[in-house]
């Protein structure tokens, strides 16, 4: 970027790019217009702004991906995908439109001001649509078996006494032996259940293409060790592995920890330091999954089940950092709730924030971080 000569700012949507460009130096930026959203066009706009090597592209992240970066990279041209939502704002600014965008783009990234994001590779990326694709078939997993609870509590419809818990083999058994007078109700209660026998069964096949990812995939190694951790099984890797894609761009598990939104919020002034909640920035896929895991550490430290297959055949220093994090993060649960009487969920938020330092070292053993 720093032998670029003109700074182009995109605002990219479905159909259109508006480009405005920025020249070295510091006049305003001028608005060239827009073009289609196409690899033809990004070609015949280098061609005619070029050569390619003295052009420096951005762009905010969005919906329509990280395919303009990859085609302007291609072309022999430089460019930056932009967090949006670390852009600089004028309070006082109350006109919105894709010039302005990216006029203030252009503006700002010759400035320095923009921030840029990781974009993952081919291989990391489809990875990362997998896994959000079982998220979402949970999802719809669960809306329907509300749909069902919800049927049987309008019309009043309980199990019996001998069926304790819902969803279980027995309760499932019930549920198809359900009949009702009229046809239509019929109808639309087995449709239901067809509903979510269809998606679970889509989970299934998403799942048993994770297994095959963690097993022979370009993560592998990497979903392996992460999995020697308490509470980090084969989903919760995938789910790292592939949302952070590369662990070499976090020089510290500091950093790691305010990438997943870890890190408690701070406002300080002169001699006045105040704390708060955690900032819930960056990956919330990934927050929400190392929350989850790191409810396991509520329980003593053991090596038993699933976990002690899982250690096996792992080198030393991986089985002893797993260890190592079952002792401290169980201490800092109880040291929080009933040393410091705080509530579960604030101390399981401090935990989920250690837990990600241990796995960042784990990491560390198959994947060196970047010391540059």
């Amino acid at each position: 970027m720093q032998s670029a000569t003109k700074f182009i700012g995109l605002d990219v949507s479905k159909e259109k790019i508006s480009v405005a460009i920025a020249d070295a130096g510091r006049d305003l930026p001028r608005y060239y217009g827009a073009i289609p959203h196409t690899a033809a066009a990004l070609r015949k706009l280098i061609k005619e702004l070029g050569p390619a090597s003295t052009l420096s592209f951005c762009y905010e992240a969005g919906p329509t991906g990280y395919e303009t970066y990859r085609w302007i990279e291609s072309m022999g041209a430089s460019c930056t995908v932009i967090a949006p939502s670390l852009m600089p704002k004028r309070p006082g600014d109350h006109i919105k439109n894709d010039r302005r965008d990216a006029e203030q783009l252009a503006r700002l990234f010759r400035a320095g001001e923009l921030t840029p994001v990781y974009v993952p590779a081919r291989e990391d990326e489809a990875l990362r649509e997998l896994v959000r694709t079982r998220e979402a078939a949970k999802e719809d997993a669960h809306r329907a078996r509300q749909r069902v609870l919800k049927f049987l509590l309008r019309h009043q419809i309980h199990p019996p006494v001998t069926v304790k818990r819902r969803w279980t083999k027995k309760y499932r058994i019930w549920l198809t032996q359900l009949t009702f007078e009229h046809d239509a109700m019929q109808i639309a209660f087995t449709e239901m259940l067809h509903a979510l026998e269809e998606i679970e069964q889509r989970m299934g096949r998403i799942e048993k293409a994770l297994l095959d990812q963690a097993t022979v995939g370009a993560k592998a190694s990497i979903i392996q060790v992460l999995q020697s951790l308490r509470g980090v099984a084969l989903i919760t890797a995938i789910t790292i592995a592939a949302e952070i894609g590369s662990f070499a761009r976090f020089r510290s598990p500091v950093q790691l920890m305010a990438y997943l939104g870890l890190v408690p919020r701070e406002h300080s002034s002169g001699l006045s330091t105040r704390r708060g909640s955690m900032t819930k920035a960056g990956n919330s896929h990934l927050r929400r999954a190392l929350v989850e895991s790191a409810w396991s550490y509520r329980h003593r430290p053991a090596v038993k089940g699933d976990l002690a297959e899982r250690l096996k055949g792992l080198p030393a220093d991986v089985q002893l950092l797993s260890w190592k994090a079952q002792e401290r993060l169980h201490k800092k649960y109880r040291h929080l709730v009933f040393g410091k009487n705080k509530h579960k969920n604030v101390a399981i938020g401090a935990v989920a924030r250690e837990l990600t330092g241990f796995i960042w070292a784990v990491a560390r053993t198959v994947e060196k971080p970047n010391t540059n």
